[in-house]
């Protein structure tokens, strides 16, 4: 019986609490070579801080097949062995609604905790996370022992006796620290497994906020589309009046008519995008892809107060990615630890019992109908040199591969981030512009026009043309914010957590308000 089950509990696959707030203890070790002992492992590798994914309690669902996670004892019995692994944790979201709202995006919360209950693949890495820890409370053991009995056709004559039946039993001993080197690799594989699980968590998150801020702009603009189509046919009704009073063009009518068949058409494709990603977002969720989604009529413009590099930092601590890369390199070097074992010689130890009948004289020499035993040692000859060189060789391009995914992810997220963050930083920029100059300066310019039309200063292409620009405007503005909504979800995914803490929120100004909520038709 070996300590790898207590190295489990100590490296995380099982000291996880679903009870209150989602957590997840990953494994952190600055060792690249297994240590010499147990002892040695469990002082490199201690359950390193928690991932806060959440700040209320996760809602069980009554279909959740998976098991709770038994209760974690503070010291093994020698008797029993402990539990490797239990149940992944669900990596809730924390949304962070804004001072003036309080309650802004409450369905999105929903969302969020729907999809973490019943997103398809997220539950393919729940099953698959049990598998891998299953699979790490199997191993650690010495092999069944084997009995069996031969039964002599012919007994076997000795001066003692006709021996009749041999029992025999035998038990395999791998070499010293084989099975405690295949326990490790399979805990550290059943991490890897559950820091998969939190990195698609993660992304779903992202997805589903992107698809949420996506829907959000598109009802906007719907909105904003309706809203231009009544200001439309009231220039038609001033075009009108003015034609019939005989100061007015033909044309006038004819173009403000040709404006509002645009405005249907566009219309029509805004419809048409917003099913298609209602039903993204249905998928992310699992939901039925008709389930009809309505956001919230107002969108908080908040930002992440926090520079790239300090981005990064908090992405090389906290990124799932980044640790599953780590947990699967530690994996792979117990991996070639394994291998090189597999080459050392297997003992088998056994023992026989011979069932002797007494049908000999007495004799002062021997015990008659004396049943013997025997003790026997057999030793495994590894002579196949080039299948274990496979078997090591195969174990050390893994590990290499695995040295290369780490580095190529840490590559990839510091030319991401940088990226994301002047993403958010622009489409911030451009909203503040939006609200605080363009959008009055356009407004104005409508108004003004629209009066002097009125008493016939100008052409009416002009006031058609303000219109256009006002229409346009209107639109980037509520694109700007949707532009910062995904940019603010990518820093997150990309930094491996929520940052509520570093989220601020725009104050509403320059006639940005929360609407009443559109009729979306």
């Amino acid at each position: 019986m070996t300590t790898g089950g207590f190295f489990c509990l100590l490296s995380g696959c099982a000291s996880l609490d679903l009870s209150g707030t989602a957590a997840l203890v990953v494994v952190e070790s600055n060792t690249d070579a297994p240590a010499d002992s147990s002892q040695t492992l469990r002082n490199e590798i201690q359950p390193s801080r928690a991932i806060q994914l959440a700040s209320y309690e996760a809602v069980e669902t009554a279909d959740e097949e998976i098991p709770p996670p038994p209760a974690t004892p503070a010291v093994s019995p020698p008797s029993q062995k402990p539990v490797a692994a239990a149940q992944p944790p669900e990596p809730v979201p924390t949304t962070v609604a804004p001072a003036q709202e309080p309650a802004s995006i409450p369905d999105l919360d929903k969302l969020l905790r729907e999809a973490l209950k019943k997103n398809r693949k997220l539950r393919k890495l729940r099953n698959e996370y049990q598998a891998a820890a299953a699979r790490s409370r199997s191993l650690g053991y010495l092999p069944d022992p084997r009995i069996g009995t031969t039964i002599f056709g012919a007994p076997i004559e000795t001066a003692a006796g006709s021996q009749q039946a041999q029992i025999a039993i035998s038990q395999a001993l791998p070499w010293f620290g084989r099975l405690d080197a295949e326990e490790k690799q399979a805990c550290f594989e059943a991490l890897v497994v559950q820091s998969e699980y939190v990195a698609e968590g993660l992304r779903v998150l992202e997805d589903i906020r992107k698809a949420w801020s996506r829907i959000y702009v598109v009802d906007r603009q719907i909105e904003i589309t309706n809203a231009n189509q009544s200001l439309l046919t009231t220039l038609i009704d001033v075009a009108s009046t003015r034609l019939a009073a005989g100061d007015g063009s033909p044309g006038d009518v004819q173009l403000a008519t040709l404006e509002l068949a645009k405005l249907e058409e566009r219309l029509l494709l805004y419809r048409q995008q917003r099913k298609a990603i209602q039903a993204e977002l249905n998928r992310l969720v699992g939901n039925p892809p008709a389930t009809t989604v309505v956001p919230s009529a107002w969108l908080p413009v908040q930002f992440i107060d926090l520079d790239a590099d300090a981005i990064l930092e908090i992405t090389k601590e906290s990124q799932p990615t980044l640790k599953t890369a780590r947990l699967r390199t530690q994996a792979t070097r117990w991996g070639i630890e394994v291998a090189r074992l597999q080459k050392r010689p297997e003992l088998m130890l056994s023992a026989s019992y011979f069932v002797t009948d007494s049908n000999r004289p007495a004799s002062p020499l021997l015990d008659v109908g004396q049943d013997p035993w025997a003790i026997g040692l057999q030793v495994s000859l590894p002579i196949g040199k080039d299948k274990y060189d496979a078997i090591r060789d195969t174990a050390r391009w893994k590990h290499q591969s695995a040295h290369a995914d780490e580095d190529d992810l840490l590559a990839k997220y510091e030319a991401m981030i940088p990226q994301l963050v002047d993403e958010a930083d622009r489409a911030r920029a451009t909203f503040e512009l939006y609200t605080t100059t363009i959008l009055p300066q356009a407004r104005q310019t409508l108004e003004v026009d629209q009066e002097s039309y009125a008493n016939g200063d100008v052409e009416f292409d002009r006031v058609v043309q303000d219109y256009r620009n006002l229409l346009t405007l209107e639109l980037g503005r509520y694109q700007a914010i949707g532009d910062l909504a995904v940019a603010n979800a990518g820093i997150q995914r990309a930094a491996g957590r929520d940052l509520p803490e570093m989220t601020k929120t725009i104050p509403l100004a320059g006639g940005y308000e929360a609407p009443e909520q559109p009729e979306v038709r």
